[in-house]
């Protein structure tokens, strides 16, 4: 026994009050409703469908004689199929006459009977609202499928999902049409149709799983959008550039550059030059890396045959390339402008390279080209020049902006004075420490000496700084990146974007001056998710900045006394001093000053001793040389 039969065996002997329920009649058409132009009334049982859209039409072709022989069906259904032609009903006060349906079969009803039916309901705004399985059906293929969301959920569905994974990964976008993240690397390969061989040299570097900037900036670069990316120190910023502009520039071709990236020191510059070799190891990208500007003049000259395709370098080098007559270099072929650690390249004053950069902007001229301005710290006026000055500009965030990576474990020490610092630091070689240590100091002048302090003490150390050669500096960094130098003394020159594999320890032997300092400085530690520790001594010529730096602290989630929280904030003029002019701190030594000026008399008698002859005349001539 199947549906229908069932419901017409519970329907059996049913019967409707039309004087009662007049108006639902009408609808479910069992009484056609008079025309106001006073059109007579038709049959109403022989355009009736109860159970359908018609598709049930040969269940009615029983003739009576089979109905009559079935045993469940009674004879209250039989009068009221057979002879409800026969009788006679009342609505709303008018007598309608029915007449027998000959052919014993009702007629199919279409859609648009059904729609005229609801829509006179509600116009009159009565009766019972009713609608059957079957009668959704009727309503076309559309609602068919009743399991399957529609595409609106769908979409809501998808969005809700993107959020989460946005969430999860502390990535905050703000901007118009933003891209979906990636959440692997082959989906660059399917949806970016991203070299195979880029995506086997990324597997082959160690990376498994894009960070959190590279699951956003990449897709927005690959739709050539221009971009201000923010995230922390450690968290594959470069990459995050590098693969666009790889898969951007496709194949190598011989129109001069097509890609430049400006780094603020030579050292970050060669990382950055070391990745891309990496990354686009067997696909022939040609990229180049300006060494020495005499060299470079002739090389990417005019009369070069414009076999390039990116180019690393650091604003001073190619600063002077431009300024050549004419330019020994040409970047009005270039696609893709990229400003890493761009904070710093937007500083003005001596220490910044605001006006080399404008200089830089201005070469390049192709009207295709994009910008993308990378850094772990950003300033105000960075954004709002962003902001002014870029196309459909959209920026990224991970997690809070200006706020030191939560896999280094912070430290402050205090040591009382300049001495103390000494003393603490010899005091942690003592204990025992797991290089390599990067310890870093304010000037060029305390670096030279607390090197001539530590190099006594029995450890690998050494120092660079801007002073030495670029050979005995890059000898410097490759010792210590292979474990030769256990402590490397530097300045601010290291402070920014170099990646030391496993620096377990940075030191901060002078305070910071600025809490974006400090942020790069302890940056050097816990990259690529391991963990670090970070120590900074202080003293009281320190207190005016200690309560900024005890605030990033605290944001990192590391313990910090509340009294430095307390300390009443400086004005901000005070503040931008203090970063151009850092406080003057006495020389590092350990021979009290009573002993140096006693042996320095000591030293210029024995001298005089040594220089005294038997004739008067040699003498003076010896003292005078002297």
């Amino acid at each position: 026994m199947d549906a229908f039969d069932l419901f017409r065996k519970l329907g059996a002997g049913a019967k409707f009050d039309f004087k009662r329920f007049g108006k639902d009649a009408e609808r479910f058409k069992v009484l056609r409703p008079q025309s106001k132009n006073g059109g007579g009334s038709g049959d109403p049982l022989a355009e009736i469908d109860y159970f359908g859209t018609g598709k049930q039409e040969d269940r009615f072709q029983l003739s009576r004689d089979t109905r009559e022989s079935e045993e469940e069906i009674s004879d209250a259904e039989e009068e009221q199929t057979c002879h409800t032609g026969k009788r006679k009903r009342v609505v709303e006060g008018k007598s309608l006459k029915r007449k027998k349906n000959k052919s014993g079969k009702n007629q199919t009803q279409d859609a648009s009977a059904l729609d005229v039916g609801a829509q006179q309901d509600e116009e009159a705004g009565e009766g019972v609202r009713w609608m059957s399985s079957l009668e959704k059906k009727a309503e076309g293929p559309a609602n068919e499928g009743k399991g399957k969301p529609s595409q609106k959920r769908l979409k809501h569905l998808h969005q809700e999902k993107i959020n989460r994974m946005r969430h999860q990964n502390r990535i905050n976008v703000h901007g118009t049409d933003i891209p979906d993240p990636v959440s692997t690397f082959e989906e660059l390969q399917e949806e970016y149709q991203l070299d195979p061989r880029i995506i086997q040299n990324i597997r082959a570097a160690g990376f498994q799983t894009p960070t959190p900037i590279q699951m956003q900036a990449i897709p927005l670069m690959l739709h050539r959008r221009e971009i201000l990316a923010c995230a922390p120190t450690g968290s594959g910023k470069t990459i995050a550039f590098c693969l666009p502009l790889l898969a951007h520039l496709k194949k190598p071709v011989n129109k001069g550059f097509r890609a430049l990236i400006i780094s603020p020191t030579r050292e970050l510059a060669s990382q950055t030059h070391r990745e891309l070799l990496k990354l686009s190891e067997g696909v022939g990208f040609r990229v180049h890396i300006i060494d020495k500007g005499s060299d470079a003049a002739k090389k990417f000259g005019p009369k070069s045959a414009k076999k390039f395709d990116i180019l690393v370098t650091t604003p001073n080098r190619l600063i002077y390339l431009l300024k050549q007559d004419p330019p020994a270099v040409d970047l009005s072929s270039v696609e893709w402008l990229v400003v890493d650690e761009s904070d710093k390249l937007f500083e003005d004053g001596k220490k910044g390279f605001r006006d080399q950069l404008a200089t830089i902007f201005l070469a390049c001229s192709s009207p295709h080209v994009r910008r993308a301005l990378f850094s772990a710290t950003f300033a105000l006026d960075v954004e709002q020049w962003c902001r002014l000055n870029l196309d459909n500009l959209v920026s990224i965030n991970i997690g809070q902006r200006n706020t030191a990576a939560d896999t280094v474990e912070q430290e402050l020490l205090f040591v009382g004075t300049e001495n103390g610092k000494l003393l603490a630091m010899r005091d942690l070689i003592k204990k025992g420490f797991l290089p390599p240590v990067l310890v870093f100091v304010q000037s060029i002048d305390r670096a030279r000496e607390l090197f001539h302090e530590l190099v006594y003490e029995g450890i690998n150390v050494d120092v660079i700084h801007a002073d030495r050669t670029q050979q005995q500096r890059d000898n410097v960094v490759s010792s210590f990146r292979s474990g030769k130098i256990w402590v490397l003394i530097c300045t601010a020159l290291l402070a920014r974007g170099i990646d030391f594999k496993g620096v377990n320890l940075v030191i901060n032997y002078d305070f910071p001056t600025s809490a974006v300092e400090y942020i790069h400085r302890i940056g050097r530690t816990g990259r690529a998710g391991h963990k670090g520790k970070a120590l900074t001594f202080f003293t009281e010529d320190d207190k005016p900045l200690l309560r900024s730096i005890a605030n990033v602290i605290k944001q990192a989630g590391c313990p910090v006394p509340d009294y430095m929280i307390g300390f009443k904030k400086i004005h901000s003029k005070v503040k931008r001093q203090l970063q151009k002019k850092p406080p003057r701190r006495t020389t590092i030594r350990t021979t009290p000053r009573f002993l140096l000026k006693k042996g320095h008399g000591k030293s210029k008698r024995n001298k005089a001793k040594t220089a005294k002859p038997s004739e008067g005349g040699q003498a003076s001539t010896e003292n005078t040389a002297d």
